[in-house]
């Protein structure tokens, strides 16, 4: 049986099977959810702290670092192979860091033609640690939040200049993140689209600042945001802002991460990434 686990996991590392299906296989390997789950940090230390990198014939992927606000940052950049410039898309992760999920996430979205960054909230701290999601959890609660704000904001300027982008540059974000994309949408001049999912509503009196298209995305199962949305909508309207709502019932809140199997909803989710897909590829043009 450990043999069989550790072929499952090399099989995700090394890109021939991805995380979604890799957490399925472990979680009947295992014969449980919270067995999988209790497995998975052993399996991650050996190789997570070499390199979270997979091998992939169609992408360029790389850790990189830009200037913001709060001095450099570091981020996980990915591109295809083929062509020569491309729209640009920031991706925010949740309120765990930048774990493993989230550069899946942007390879997925690299892999649909766009160069693709997902920065660490945690760099001003020293960076997302390795293998720890629960002390990632406690550090996140540390930033400050208009540094942190500011350091997104930079990623857009960041994108919009890279050699490899067409200047047009979208932003999307799950749960913190979601929040977060909100942020950047109020407060980044240079942002073509927004996608926030699930994601905090940003002060009524900030609507106006809004000047990208937006797309949001929210799970019929989450009071505590949903709360928010029709403040939210009504002065969306009132201030004339293009924009699109989507809820997806009997979804809960992280509904798009497959490396939860208890959150992870795929109906909802394969709904709501051809919507952020195709709604990037229209705006981003």
């Amino acid at each position: 049986m450990k043999k069989d686990i550790t072929r499952l996991y090399d099989d995700y590392r090394l890109g021939r099977t991805n995380r979604r299906d890799f957490i399925k296989k472990l979680t009947l390997a295992a014969g449980s959810a919270a067995a999988a789950m209790a497995l998975l940090p052993s399996l991650e230390e050996k190789t997570l702290m070499v390199s979270p990198l997979r091998d992939d014939d169609e992408l360029i992927t790389e850790f990189i670092k830009y200037p913001a606000a709060t001095g450099e940052m570091r981020g996980f950049l990915a591109r295809p192979k083929k062509g020569k410039k491309f729209p640009a898309v920031v991706v925010i992760h949740e309120n765990r860091g930048l774990q493993p999920h989230i550069q899946d996430v942007t390879r997925r979205m690299a892999k649909e033609g766009f160069l693709t960054l997902a920065p660490d909230a945690l760099s001003p701290l020293g960076g997302t640690p390795d293998n720890d999601p629960a002390k990632a959890g406690t550090m996140m609660r540390e930033l400050k939040n208009e540094d942190t704000v500011k350091n997104f904001v930079a990623a857009v300027k960041y994108l919009d200049t890279h050699p490899k982008s067409t200047g047009k540059v979208g932003c999307t974000g799950f749960c913190w993140g979601g929040a977060m994309t909100n942020q950047v949408a109020v407060n980044s001049p240079d942002l073509d689209a927004a996608v926030p999912y699930y994601g905090r509503q940003p002060a009524l009196e900030d609507v106006v600042k809004i000047k990208a298209p937006l797309m949001a995305h929210y799970a019929g199962n989450d009071p505590g945001i949903n709360a928010g949305i029709a403040a939210f909508e009504e002065e969306l309207k009132k201030q004339n802002k293009e924009y699109q709502i989507f809820m997806y019932e009997g979804a809960g809140h992280a509904f798009n991460n497959d490396s939860n199997p208890e959150r992870y909803n795929e109906e909802a989710a394969k709904l709501a990434w051809g919507r952020t897909v195709e709604f990037f590829k229209g705006k981003l043009k």
